[in-house]
């Protein structure tokens, strides 16, 4: 059994002339991942790609724009490369989560995706960077979730939490970028 449902979004202020595409299906329930949702942001950065790429690829900024982020620790494979894996540990409020990182692309100036697995959430995420002129750059955000169990019901019922947190981290990044 398949269900999509399929939304076009515009975020208002947020982040500048947004447009999420939004798709969420139901798979087959023998899988461990009963739920997936799939969906795309992106956001215009007054820089150029190499200046965005930069800065987007030193983990020491990752604080900057990753509010919660506590630590980055690379665990096995070499640092950046395709098939490495970092553990990233957040503190939301009260909570802790801990992800793991495993980077499945890096084609940098252009691409750069990756799975990262928490408790009960698989999310893979394609980040492409489009030259748009000297000095302005398209980064688009191609996010894809599956979960498990409580979370299967969230990704249900509020898919819009998982959107908001992904604009919330491409709209900090624009802003530090652009600061720099």
């Amino acid at each position: 059994m398949l269900i999509t449902i399929s939304k076009f979004h515009k975020l208002g202020s947020m982040i500048p002339s947004p447009l999420i595409k939004v798709s969420l299906s139901l798979l087959n329930t023998n899988s461990k991942y009963s739920f997936r949702m799939k969906y795309e942001v992106e956001v215009e950065i007054n820089l150029s790609r190499d200046k965005v790429v930069e800065l987007f690829d030193n983990p020491d900024n990752m604080k900057y724009w990753q509010p919660g982020l506590v630590s980055f620790e690379a665990i096995s494979g070499s640092p950046g490369q395709v098939g490495a894996k970092s553990k990233l540990q957040y503190k939301m409020g009260k909570r802790e989560l801990e992800m793991i990182e495993t980077i499945t692309v890096n084609d940098l100036p252009l691409e750069f995706s990756g799975t990262y697995e928490a408790k009960g959430v698989w999310n893979h995420v394609q980040n492409y960077f489009i030259e748009k002129g000297n000095d302005k750059t398209i980064w688009k955000s191609v996010n894809e979730f599956k979960c498990s169990g409580f979370l299967r019901i969230m990704i249900f019922l509020m898919p819009g939490m998982f959107k908001k947190e992904t604009c919330k981290y491409l709209a900090n990044f624009k802003e530090f970028a652009e600061s720099k």
